[in-house]
Parts: structure tokens; sequence; C-alpha cells
């Protein structure tokens, strides 16, 4: 078996997302014998530096060895910061395939999880995160252009959900279900998809469109994945008592 060393993000106990490899399952090799021994490295959402043992003949390797880069303490002192980020995380488990590597991403997770340790708008990162998550996991939906007929769209539009992208006016027909969008909604996602996480930061959100983006987001997501992810529940249940 090939071994292998690369930096690794913990999605779940036993789900990595590396830099080098994509997303791996992995066996912790002597954990039963020595339990401390991964203990303090393997808190969902850290960042180390993995181990492993490469398995040709199965998708679950061996993880023989894991030092700590970041445990982002400051984060995990902060419920709603810490929803956040279970949500990230189970977001690229959801999206990613196994073993395809995709370091964008792993960039992409490495920034926000550093953001959010001393920055004070998590709900921001947070539709940063999903909207560049989508673009480079090959998801997102079209805002380019009519989804159906492909004329770029001048004036009014719907977007549609079961299509996976905006409606000009003449198309409408195509999904009776179609529901209106702001002109704002749109053009804050086509700059958060073409522009660098770090520059989007600064990018105003008026509470409309940060309302309305959420609103489509999530629709968008629960309808392709057919499901609603458990962590975007526990952040609906944190923003209804806050």
């Amino acid at each position: 078996m090939p071994i292998h060393k690369t930096e690794a993000i913990v999605l779940k106990k036993t789900d990595f997302f590396t830099r080098d490899f994509g997303k791996l399952s992995g066996i912790l090799k002597g954990v039963r014998g020595e339990p401390g021994k991964f203990a303090s490295t393997l808190e969902t959402f850290s960042h180390n530096e993995i181990v492993f043992y490469k398995k040709n003949n199965t998708s679950l390797h061996l993880v023989s060895h894991c030092d700590i880069r970041d445990n982002f303490d400051p984060v995990r002192s902060d419920v709603l910061k810490v929803g956040m980020c279970s949500y990230m995380m189970e977001l690229v488990n959801a999206l990613m395939p196994p073993e395809d590597k995709n370091e964008e991403v792993f960039n992409l997770l490495l920034e926000c999880l550093g953001e959010l340790k001393t920055n004070g708008n998590p709900e921001k990162i947070n539709t940063i995160f999903k909207i560049k998550m989508l673009a480079l996991s090959g998801f997102k939906p079209h805002f380019d252009s009519c989804v159906s007929c492909g004329e770029r769209i001048m004036g009014q539009s719907k977007f549609s959900l079961a299509l996976g992208g905006l409606l000009c006016a003449k198309c409408f027909a195509r999904d009776t279900a179609g529901r209106g969008i702001f002109r704002g909604t749109v053009a804050t996602i086509l700059h958060i998809e073409r522009n660098l996480f770090r520059n989007n930061l600064n990018l105003g959100l008026n509470p409309q469109i940060k309302k309305e983006l959420e609103i489509i987001l999530n629709a968008f997501l629960n309808f392709h994945l057919e499901k609603e992810l458990k962590s975007q529940r526990v952040l609906n249940k944190l923003a209804a008592v806050a």
C-alpha cells in the first residue's frame, strides 16, 4: 500500500477533505489501542496534516498519523459560528465526489474557517461560501442568461428551481413555479462567483438581497440534493431565537 502525506480538513470522524486527493474516508489505525492518539486532532473542521495508506481495492484507507495545524479554537466558543462550520463541512461532503482533487474548494474552506476566527459577520461568510462552493463544485445555478433560450436577460426574470437558473419573460411558461428575483440579487451572485473570497468580504448586502439570497440558495440546494442538510436545520433554529 502506498503511503501519502497531505493536508486535510475533518468533515466528520471518518471523512476528510484533502488538498491533494479530494474527499477521503479513513479508518484511524491504532485508535482502539491508543484512544488518545487522535483525540486532539480529529475534531470536526480542524485542519491537520495526515499520513495515510492508500488502499487500491477499497475507498476506506488507513490513517496512521495526524499533526494539527489549526483547531480554530476561537470559533468553537461561538454557537452560531460552530453551526456554520458544521454546515460547510456537510455541504462539501454532500457536493464533492470521493477522491476528486479540488484545491480551490480546499482553499475556500481554509479561508472561510480562518476568517471566522475574527470576523464579526459570519452570515456574510456563509453566504459567500455557498455561492463559491456551488460554482467550484459545478452545481451553480445559471444566472448569466436565460436557462431556457440562452438569451441575455434585459428586463424581468424569474428563478426556476427545476431548470436550475433564470428565465426571461418570454420563457416564464417553461416553469410556472418560477419565482421573481431582484436584479440586485442576481448581480450579487455573479459578483461573488467572479471575485476572490477576500475581495467579496467588503461587498455590501442590503437586508432585502440578503434575505432573498438565503431563500434562493437554500431552496436550490434542498431541491437538487433532495433533502435539507441537518446543519441547515440547526442554523434555522438559531436564527429563529436570535
